[in-house]
């Protein structure tokens, strides 16, 4: 099963992804204050906050980001399955 981090804000995703099936940890605050919970995920949603004006996060990591803005529960699962395929 996936370890998805899902940052403060996105509870409807959190559970929208539970119910599909992955294993979701909160990120509370920014992701900047989680670095070392990123390590154990095998992909991060954030809400966008994190991001300048050019869309660039800072937050380095080998797991996918996905940013959940604009996106639906289910375009943000579509998003991961396809990242895991």
């Amino acid at each position: 099963m996936k370890k998805i981090g899902i940052e403060k804000g996105l509870s409807n995703v959190a559970g929208h992804l539970i119910k599909s099936g992955y294993t979701v940890e909160s990120l509370s605050g920014s992701i900047d204050e989680n670095i070392k919970k990123l390590s154990g995920l095998d992909a991060i949603v954030t809400a966008g906050y994190n991001t300048d004006m050019m869309g660039i996060s800072d937050t380095e990591t080998k797991a996918p980001v996905i940013n959940a803005k604009g996106l639906t529960p289910e375009e943000v699962k579509n998003r991961l399955d396809e990242e895991f395929k």
